[in-house]
C-alpha cells in the first residue's frame, strides 16, 4: 500500500480497467473449485490497472465455479478503498470493463464512489430501458489490462497457484504487482 502511495505520481488514471481472472489452483485449497471452461479447479480474482497496465488493486480471490459479477458490491467496494487508502481519488476515474460486468450492480457501485463507467453491451442481457454511453475507442485501451495479466502469468507461481493458502497467493501478487511498478519506475528515471 505505502509503495503505491509514494508512486502515485507514475501511474496515469486517465482511464483505467477492470478485469477478472482464473488462475488454476494444480494443488488445491482456499477458495478453489471446478471451472468448466479452464476444465481445471481455479481461484477468481479481479484485477485493476491503470492506463499503462500497472496493476494498482486486486479483490479477495473467490472459487473459480464464480462469475466476475459474484459478490461485486463487495469486490468493487475491496478495489476502490485500496485507491482511497493510498491517497488516489476515485471522484471522476473512468473505467473500461468487457461485457461480463455489464449490469446494474456493477454501474451503481462505480457510481456510489463518483466512477464513470465504460462497458461493453452485454448482447445477452436483452434490450435495457436504461440508457447506456459506450465509447469503443476509449475501450480499446481495455487491452492494457489483457497485457498485464499475461505479465503477471508470466510469473509461474501466479500461472498457476501451487500453495494452498489464500493469504501466501495473494501476497505473491501483490509482489509481482511491486515489482512490475518498480520496472516501471526504474525505467522512468533512466530516461530523464
Amino acid at each position: 500500500m505505502r509503495i503505491l502511495e509514494n508512486y502515485k505520481w507514475a501511474l496515469d488514471l486517465s482511464t483505467s480497467s477492470v478485469d477478472g481472472s482464473h488462475t488454476k489452483a494444480l494443488r488445491g485449497g482456499e477458495q478453489v473449485e471446478f471451472q468448466t471452461r479452464k476444465m481445471s479447479k481455479t481461484t477468481n480474482t479481479l484485477y485493476l490497472t491503470d492506463n499503462q497496465g500497472l496493476p494498482i488493486a486486486m479483490s479477495s480471490p473467490i472459487a473459480g465455479n464464480h462469475h466476475d459479477l459474484y459478490q461485486i458490491d463487495i469486490h468493487l467496494d475491496e478495489l476502490f478503498q485500496t485507491l482511497e487508502k493510498a491517497g488516489i481519488s476515485t471522484d471522476g476515474l473512468f473505467i473500461n470493463a468487457d461485457a461480463g460486468f455489464d449490469s446494474k450492480e456493477f454501474r451503481n457501485k462505480c457510481f456510489e464512489y463518483g466512477i464513470i463507467t465504460n462497458t461493453a453491451i452485454n448482447p445477452r442481457n436483452g434490450n435495457s430501458d436504461n440508457i447506456v454511453i459506450f465509447d469503443e475507442i476509449l475501450y480499446e485501451q481495455r487491452y492494457t489490462i489483457e497485457r498485464t495479466n499475461a505479465w503477471i502469468d508470466s510469473y509461474r507461481t501466479l500461472l498457476n497457484r501451487f500453495d494452498t493458502t489464500i493469504s501466501s497467493w495473494i501476497s505473491f501478487n501483490y509482489i509481482d504487482f511491486m515489482v512490475i511498478l518498480l520496472k516501471k519506475i526504474c525505467k522512468t528515471k533512466k530516461s530523464r
